[in-house]
Order: C-alpha cells, then sequence, then structure tokens
C-alpha cells in the first residue's frame, strides 16, 4: 500500500511549483525584454534606412511597397498620423492624403457611367492620367492603402474581389452572390445577355433577368438593345476598358 504524503512533503511540492511559476515568469520576462529591445533597434535601423533613401521612397512606388512591408514587420505604420518623425521625413502622410482626395474624385466623376463600382487597374490608369503633371507614379499598392485610410469617412470605400478582378466601390450598394457571378461573368467581353447568364449559370429566366435588372437599377448597368439578333446587352462598365469611360480624358 502506498502511504499519502505527509504535511512536509505536500509543503515541499508546492514550494516547487511556486519556483517553477517564478523561473517561468522570470524567463517570459527576459524574453519580452529582448524582443522590446530587438524591435527598438529595427525601428532604429529602419528611420536610418528611411533617411538614406528619402528620395526612392517617395518617387518608386515599388521601393515604397518594400518599404511599407518593412515598417509592418516591426509595428510601425507610417500613415497612422500625418504629424511626427515619418511625416516630417517623408511626406508619407500628405502623399496618401492627396492620392485618397484625388480618388474620391475620380470615383465621383466615374460614377454616373459604372453606378459606383470601377476596377482597381482602370482607377490606377485614370489617377496616373491625373498626376501626369507631378510626375510621381502611384502603384495599386499606393491605391490600396489610401483606399484603406478613406474607411474612416464611412462612405462606402472599400475593395472586393469578383473573379481574378479588384473592385473598388465607393457607395454603400451591397452585392449579392448573384450580382458577383454575373459580375465575374461579364469580365470576358464586358458584357452578359439573359441567355448566357441563364445558360452558363444554370439559371431560370426569372433568377437571371432579376439579377439584371437589379444591377442596371442600381447604376451598375447600361442596357444595350441594338443588335440584329434582338438579345438585349447588359454592358459593365466596371469590367470594361477605361477607355470607355465618357470624358476620362478630362478627369
Amino acid at each position: 500500500m502506498r502511504r499519502r504524503p505527509g504535511i512536509g512533503g505536500l509543503q515541499n511540492a508546492a514550494a516547487a511549483r511556486d519556483q517553477y511559476r517564478l523561473l517561468g515568469e522570470n524567463v517570459a520576462k527576459l524574453r519580452t525584454d529582448l524582443m522590446k529591445e530587438q524591435l527598438a533597434t529595427f525601428r532604429s535601423q529602419l528611420e536610418d534606412f528611411a533617411r538614406k533613401h528619402k528620395n526612392d521612397i517617395r518617387k518608386n512606388p515599388a521601393f515604397r511597397a518594400q518599404f511599407h512591408e518593412m515598417c509592418a514587420k516591426v509595428g510601425v505604420d507610417p500613415l497612422a498620423s500625418n504629424k511626427g518623425f515619418w511625416a516630417e521625413l517623408l511626406g508619407i502622410g500628405d502623399f496618401y492624403y492627396e492620392l485618397g482626395v484625388q480618388i474620391i474624385e475620380v470615383c465621383l466623376a466615374t460614377r454616373p457611367h459604372n453606378g459606383g463600382l470601377i476596377s482597381l487597374d482602370d482607377l490606377c490608369k485614370l489617377l496616373g492620367q491625373r498626376r501626369k503633371a507631378v510626375r510621381e507614379t502611384i502603384s495599386e499598392d499606393d491605391c490600396l492603402r489610401a483606399i484603406s485610410k478613406l474607411k474612416v469617412l464611412g462612405s462606402g470605400f472599400e475593395v472586393i474581389t469578383v473573379g481574378k478582378r479588384k473592385l473598388v466601390r465607393s457607395v454603400p450598394t451591397e452585392l449579392n452572390k448573384d450580382h458577383n457571378e454575373i459580375l465575374e461573368l461579364a469580365q470576358a467581353q464586358g458584357f452578359v445577355t439573359v441567355d448566357e447568364v441563364q445558360r452558363r449559370l444554370n439559371w431560370s429566366s426569372g433568377r437571371a433577368t432579376d439579377a439584371l435588372e437589379t444591377l442596371f437599377e442600381e447604376g451598375l448597368a447600361m442596357i444595350d438593345d441594338g443588335h440584329r439578333d434582338g438579345k438585349r446587352r447588359y454592358w459593365f462598365p466596371c469590367v470594361s476598358s477605361v477607355s470607355s469611360y465618357v470624358g476620362a480624358d478630362t478627369l
């Protein structure tokens, strides 16, 4: 028969547990302090890097994207405020503020033609046309970062993915699964017909017509009835060529 441990044994076991706990806490604190020290070193090196490559960061979009990745790894957000070290050194806050304003302007200007839904690729091209005078090249990464800051306006600006394309939505219209599938289908040639939607998605005529008419009513589609086959085309500017925008050269 086993004998139960006496009071002395229980006390020794409790003391051992306390020692292990204290040892664990000390190890955790050492690791935390070491990580903080390493992060401080990384941030200091990042600041030195930013000073050295200031012009490249401001003028080269690919270099700028890599710089943002470096910042993210050490928990630094150069866009968090227009004040402070990063704003004064690089003017990054001002850069994205200006870009955000231009994104809003382009989205508003093209809204009568696309219903407030524009492909990210087309948005970048139109912004490039606007920014020729300042000779600052922008990338999709720049646009995505600027749009992420526009969310604070609560005006519905966000990026959605439909098929292989990223679309920028500037109106609070909610797209359901049927609408997304039609937009993905339309990416092949810029338009769809009721028959095509029925055949390709295996829908009923009523379901296809209802979804297409809703997209038309929301301003996301345009109707074309001028074809010999008599079939109505539903065109979607958000997945068509940027050249289809009326007045795009005046943006």
